[in-house]
């Protein structure tokens, strides 16, 4: 009689290295997760640096349309007129322009229309308006969105920059235009005709300002709302100074984006031809929308990061000019006493 065959046991060497496998794919999870957790808790990107040794005293300010917007504006916006056009209203502006060593003023003047013709202005006002925040330059904030299509015609980019150089010829004490057109797809050529033409036209003495997109992250990968190093490099060699909007990323975590921050600050100072630069700072609170969150893109982590990124040169580069907030309307005076407190130096 044969003998039944008899099952071979598995060997417990298999069995062990399935649980060993096991266990160690746990073991390494949990040490990522406390290695995340350190990083997160530990890690430091930004400087909190609050001697005043980055404020050359030659800081921007986005303002509203009501310092130079002619009565229209008031009354199809259903603005208090009194809110800019007061003395007391531009004493207070004033005053706010020499405690924070603002050099730069960006009065909202937009958008263009589709013929391209400026918005209408108040002369009295704007006189009264310059008057108040000398000597601190003043550049008419101009551009709108979604021109790209109109630039592509020369009788659209020849209206408008006739308009411009109407506007300052009017007001000779206007230090040029700031041009923001958003989007701005990075490579746009006709942009860059645009600012050729722009330029080339402004009367004597006068400047092109430009509001310049941060360049690429992986946090954001449109290219419509950053600009590669031979695009902002293209941009910078045809302006006179940049103001350069360091927010809108997406980011949902604060230290990334006070890395950012460092990141781009050593870039954007490397890449713009030598020319003037402000590093634009959130202060706004556009909720529910996926591109901000105002938790994260404020003064509190801007700052850190322009710190940080500028305490990676030996010195500060000649062409950094300070910081650029956007924007007065949203600003409370909590935090015009964050920005004294954590970038300012004391002036008397």
């Amino acid at each position: 009689m044969s003998k039944s065959p008899v099952q071979e046991p598995a060997k417990p060497g298999k069995a062990r290295k399935r649980r060993f496998s096991l266990k160690r794919v746990i073991l390494e999870l949990a040490v990522l997760a406390l290695i995340g957790f350190g990083v997160l808790v530990f890690w430091n990107p930004g400087k909190d640096i609050r001697d005043g040794r980055h404020d050359r005293g030659e800081n921007g300010l986005w303002l509203a349309h009501g310092w130079m917007g002619a009565d229209e504006w008031f009354l199809e916006n259903h603005k208090e007129v009194e809110k800019y056009r007061a003395p007391e209203a531009l004493a207070s502006l004033a005053k706010r322009v020499k405690e924070h060593g603002i050099s730069d003023l960006f009065p909202h003047l937009c958008p263009l229309n589709s013929v391209g013709e400026l918005p209408p202005v108040d002369v009295v006002q704007t006189e009264r308006f310059l008057d108040a925040v000398q000597p601190a330059r003043v550049w008419p904030w101009v551009g709108g969105t979604y021109l790209d299509q109109w630039m592509e015609f020369a009788s659209w980019r020849k209206t408008f920059i006739d308009a411009a150089r109407e506007l300052l010829e009017a007001h000779p004490r206007l230090a040029g235009v700031h041009l923001n057109i958003e989007p701005m797809t990075s490579g746009t050529q006709s942009y860059l005709t645009l600012l050729d033409e722009l330029r080339a036209a402004l009367p004597a003495g006068r400047k092109l300002s430009v509001a310049a997109y941060p360049p690429p992250t992986r946090w954001q990968p449109s290219r419509d709302v950053h600009w590669n190093e031979s695009y902002f490099r293209e941009v910078a060699r045809r302006c006179d100074h940049m103001a350069v909007m360091m927010y809108d990323t997406g980011i949902r975590f604060q230290k990334p984006y006070q890395k950012l921050m460092a990141d781009w600050t050593e870039e954007i100072l490397q890449w713009s031809e030598g020319r003037p630069v402000q590093l634009g700072l959130a202060c706004y609170d556009d909720e529910g929308v996926e591109y901000h969150h105002p938790d994260v893109e404020n003064l509190t982590n801007g700052l850190p990061g322009i710190h940080a990124g500028l305490m990676r040169f030996d010195s500060l580069p000649d062409n950094y000019r300070g910081v650029a907030i956007y924007c007065d309307w949203e600003m409370d005076e909590g935090e015009w006493r964050l920005l004294s407190e954590r970038f300012g130096r004391k002036r008397e």
